[in-house]
C-alpha cells in the first residue's frame, strides 16, 4: 500500500534522519516531531517517515485532520537507504520518496565539485 501510494497526495514528507526507537507509539512519535524538530505537526496529509536500528523497518505518522495514523512498514527482502548521519527531520520530495520506497538512496551520490587543480 504505502510503495504503491502516489506521493504527490501528501502535503508533506519529512524523513527523520538517524535512529529512532520503534517502540514508540503515536504520543511520543508526536513529541519528537513537536519538541526536537519544531515542525508542524497537525497539518493534515503531512508523513513523517521514522527508522530504528534495522533498516527493513520503517514507521509512519499522519495527521488526517480526525486523528493520527500510525503503521509499520517491514519489507522482507533488502532495506531502505536510511540517512543515518544527521540528527534532523528533512523534507523529501514525491520522486525521492519514490526512490526511498523502492530502495534507492534519497540523497544524490554525484555532486558537483569545483576542483582548485587539474590532476
Amino acid at each position: 500500500m504505502l510503495r504503491d501510494a502516489d506521493p504527490r497526495s501528501f502535503k508533506a514528507i519529512y524523513v527523520v534522519c538517524g535512529r529512532t526507537d520503534m517502540r514508540l507509539g503515536i504520543d511520543s512519535l508526536a513529541a519528537i516531531i513537536e519538541r526536537r524538530y519544531h515542525l508542524p505537526l497537525f497539518v493534515p496529509g503531512t508523513l513523517f517517515l521514522f527508522c530504528g536500528r534495522k533498516p527493513s523497518k520503517i514507521k509512519g505518522l499522519v495527521w488526517e485532520g480526525d486523528g493520527f495514523l500510525i503503521f509499520t512498514k517491514r519489507i522482507e527482502s533488502g532495506c531502505f537507504s536510511w540517512p543515518r548521519t544527521s540528527d534532523e527531520a528533512q523534507a523529501i520530495s514525491p520522486i525521492q520518496f519514490e526512490w526511498l520506497m523502492k530502495g534507492f538512496c534519497i540523497e544524490p551520490r554525484i555532486r558537483d565539485v569545483l576542483p582548485e587543480k587539474s590532476a
